[in-house]
């Protein structure tokens, strides 16, 4: 497989988490971890990358309809399955790329990577952290509108109105903020301790910020990547919370840059 077309298949992590999970490509695996939008505001990441490396991508419990056992009840949870998911494909030299919430489950991954599974992680736009006078915008109470603005540099090309989605959709979306709110939303969006937790993380860290997100700022993001042992942070220019989709070249060269530099130091 070189792109990311092939259908979503099934991976039974345990008996009742049925994890649905898509692959594509081949070369070092990089594990792609979505935001609270779904999988489809990484798809087009995760294609990209296939063309040089192996990517993992799977539909967080919860979203797109998906089932979510109980037991998944905090972010750290879902950092489990995620090692789990490593463990039982035997997977090393794993590189971690999540956006925004997806960002937040993969410092927590790399916080507990006693397997040393995980080499590398990037963070685009990540939330769970708590930063004194950067306050993370409260999402659940914008309206779509209102996120839109605070979401994107250019909100007209990218803002859908919800008169014109279908109801399958409306109800998708409604989910997938559900899903979040029960993952995330108490405390909001954060973890009180993870800021003080992430020196512990060993691994290289490319931290990725659009400079026009008015979610979680880049001040909010150059603490996230100061906090680290290895951290680098990168301004994405004209993007704001989803740098990926409005600066998609510009968001590749960076992770292709920072793998290149891991790949360099291991010669």
């Amino acid at each position: 497989m070189t792109s990311l077309q092939a259908v979503p298949h099934t991976a039974l992590l345990t008996p009742d988490l049925p994890l649905t999970l898509t692959e594509a490509g081949a070369g070092r695996s990089t594990l792609i971890l979505h935001g609270g939008g779904g999988p489809l505001t990484v798809t087009g990441l995760a294609a990209q990358l296939s063309t040089a490396a192996r990517t993992l991508l799977p539909t967080h419990p919860g979203w797109n309809g998906t089932p979510r056992p109980e037991h998944l009840a905090r972010v750290r949870d879902l950092a489990r399955v995620y090692l789990q998911l490593l463990e039982d494909r035997q997977l090393r030299d794993v590189l971690v790329v999540g956006s925004s919430l997806g960002g937040w489950i993969g410092a927590e991954m790399a916080l507990a990577d006693s397997g040393r599974r995980i080499t590398g992680l990037v963070l685009i736009n990540a939330v769970g952290v708590k930063v004194e006078g950067e306050p993370i915008q409260d999402v659940f109470a914008l309206s779509p509108r209102g996120l839109a603005e605070l979401s994107f540099h250019a909100p007209d090309r990218f803002f859908v109105d919800p008169a014109n989605l279908t109801q399958e959709q409306v109800a998708r979306q409604k989910g997938n903020l559900d899903a979040m709110r029960r993952l995330a939303g108490e405390p909001y969006m954060h973890d009180p301790t993870l800021l003080g937790r992430l020196c512990e993380v060993s691994v290289p860290t490319l931290v990725l910020w659009g400079e026009s997100d008015r979610i979680v700022t880049p001040a909010y993001g150059a603490a996230y990547a100061a906090a680290f042992r290895q951290g680098q942070f990168e301004v994405i220019p004209r993007a704001g919370h989803l740098p990926q989709l409005e600066r998609p070249e510009a968001t590749l060269a960076q992770i292709d840059h920072f793998m290149a530099k891991q790949a360099r130091q291991r010669e």
